[in-house]
């Protein structure tokens, strides 16, 4: 990649189960560094071993623990990603290629999320477009403590092959997380100063279901794609109803 040098960045904490994975994916990489919040198992240990730099950042948020991973890269160009992510082999080639010469400033690539033990292929989970791969004078991570992504100057272009996610360890994990998640989304619209009716507490689950499982073919992945939907769509709820604990309202 001569001429355009890649930094490959992660954010991690606690994810001696996934790290090793991630960084095997990225070995070709031109550097790889890892930012960690504070691990009490061994992912540190393991990012050294496998030839990262590790550096230690207290929590920030995720969009503004990713900056902080992209500034402390020694390459313009960047791939971020995180810990439960890896790059399949067709991607690889395709940001590889990529690389020799650059049509855009950044691109986006497909990511397919694997869930109850199936990747999903349809619905909510696929192909869920990330923008991963960018140059860091044209573009940043955004500031969102939740749903962060990657703001560009310019054109946005698209890469082959997919981010393959793991998207949950377990049924009770993945809850856990989108409860927090749910939690962060409500604080950020009440900042902003939104107000949720119960109109928003019914329809949006509801119109969620029918474009993910209908429109979208959720169908197709089986009891997984279904599950996921429905916990999506629960989400939406939640995320609303916390909204309006928030403002203190009594459902009248």
């Amino acid at each position: 990649m001569a001429g355009n040098r890649l930094s490959a960045v992660i954010i991690a904490r606690d994810e001696a189960h996934a790290i090793a994975d991630c960084l095997h994916s990225v070995q070709f990489a031109d550097e790889i560094v890892v930012v960690d919040s504070g691990s009490r198992d061994e992912t540190p240990d393991i990012a050294k071993r496998l030839g990262a730099r590790v550096i230690h950042q207290d929590w920030l948020g995720y969009g503004a623990q990713k900056q902080f991973a992209v500034e402390h890269a020694s390459h313009d160009w960047i791939l971020s990603l995180d810990a439960d992510e890896r790059i399949s082999p067709e991607l690889r080639e395709s940001i590889q290629q990529a690389l020799l010469g650059p049509a855009a400033f950044a691109f986006e690539m497909p990511r397919r999320n694997r869930f109850m033990g199936r990747w999903l292929r349809h619905g909510e989970g696929y192909p869920d477009y990330n923008l991963r791969l960018f140059h860091r004078e044209h573009a940043r991570w955004s500031e969102d403590a939740v749903h962060e992504h990657v703001l560009a100057d310019g054109e946005v272009a698209r890469l082959r092959g997919d981010l393959l996610h793991e998207s949950e360890d377990g049924i009770e994990d993945y809850l856990r997380k989108q409860n927090h998640y749910t939690s962060l989304q409500a604080r950020a619209l009440f900042e902003a100063g939104k107000t949720a009716g119960p109109g928003k507490l019914l329809l949006s689950p509801a119109l969620r279901f029918m474009k993910f499982y209908f429109f979208r073919l959720g169908f197709l992945d089986g009891v997984p794609g279904l599950v996921h939907i429905l916990i999506g769509c629960f989400n939406s709820f939640a995320k609303y109803a916390k909204l309006r604990e928030l403002h203190g309202r009594d459902g009248a």
